[in-house]
């Protein structure tokens, strides 16, 4: 008996030294994923960027053969999330939706977020970008943008919109004010929904949000379209110029999100993710499903996405200082 357990020991020994090399090999970046991925998300389900989060896991998960699982991490604007995320183990295990809120606009806040979206992370892919629009109750005199500046000059003070602190459309409009320099009055709200509601039953005049969100209504001519903040027009807005093109050149308020890793995640699981994203997002049915709601897909690379998220922190961060803007 104590010969049989010697051997048995020794063989077990044995084929453990044997079989380890093999185990670390299939956990190394080159067989990346070897088990589920978590996608976190930070934002709570059932929002725009949850259902982007959904979209990309979706995507992922058909194309490297293994689960992307979205984890909702929401709280202070996105800011909860990402800096969970920031601080996973870089092993390519753990991604983030990266987003204007959290990965551009927070850094221009004070106190700036505990993680640094140009040095924890890596930018692997941004998936698409969408316009805000600015948007009226049908009632308000101004039937056009240009009509619509030029009132609120002759009404300095005297014109509310809706404010949700520190989104993109709060920040388009500040960005629109100190641009066209118009004296207006923010309103605030704790969320688009109730503000665009009060738009919608005439209670504030105007707003800007997510072109989304307010498709239904301008079709229905519940509200009028003004002008959209995108470079170029929108295609399920065809009709609706660019605040560009209405007389400020250059102008540019999108929002968007992208697919982000920890900083030290492997180079070749950034470089799958990289291509697998610019793949899979410029499928016709995958395309369309974002364009049908206004979305534009980019599906860059991880060099464009960095320099574009630079831009943006910069960007936004001037926005946020001129206007004095501060967390709640």
């Amino acid at each position: 008996m104590h010969r049989r357990s010697l051997l048995a020991a020794c063989t077990a020994a044995a084929v453990a030294t044997l079989c380890t090399p093999f185990a670390v090999l299939a956990q190394g970046p080159e067989n990346w994923p070897s088990r589920p991925v978590r996608l976190i998300v930070p934002f709570p389900a059932g929002g725009t960027s949850d259902l982007m989060g959904r979209l990309i896991a979706e995507q992922l998960s058909k194309a490297l053969k293994q689960p992307f699982i979205v984890e909702n991490k929401g709280g202070a604007g996105g800011v909860i999330g990402t800096d969970q995320a920031a601080k996973a183990p870089a092993d390519g295990y753990t991604l983030l939706l990266s987003g204007i809120g959290s990965n551009a606009i927070a850094h221009g806040m004070s106190p700036k977020p505990n993680y640094d979206s140009s040095k924890d992370f890596v930018h692997i892919s941004q998936l698409e970008s969408g316009p805000n629009v600015l948007v009226v109750n049908p009632s308000f005199p101004a039937k056009t943008f240009t009509e619509f500046v030029a009132y609120v000059k002759a009404n300095p003070g005297k014109v509310n919109y809706g404010v949700t602190n520190a989104s993109s459309g709060h920040l388009a409009m500040e960005l629109l004010r100190q641009t066209a320099k118009l004296d207006m009055v923010g309103i605030p709200y704790r969320g688009g929904a109730p503000a665009l509601t009060d738009v919608l039953a005439g209670q504030i005049p105007t707003m800007f949000v997510n072109q989304d969100a307010v498709l239904p209504y301008v079709k229905a001519g519940k509200l009028r379209a003004l002008a959209v903040t995108s470079e170029q027009r929108n295609p399920l807005f065809p009709d609706v110029p660019t605040v560009a093109e209405s007389g400020f050149p250059g102008f540019s308020a999108v929002s968007w999100v992208g697919l982000s890793a920890p900083k030290g995640t492997p180079q070749p699981i950034i470089d799958k993710l990289e291509a697998t994203m610019m793949a899979a997002f410029k499928q016709p049915a995958v395309r369309q499903k974002l364009e049908s709601n206004g979305f534009i897909v980019v599906a860059s690379n991880s060099k464009d996405y960095t320099a574009f998220v630079t831009t943006e922190t910069e960007r936004w961060a001037k926005v946020i200082q001129s206007a004095g803007i501060k967390p709640e």
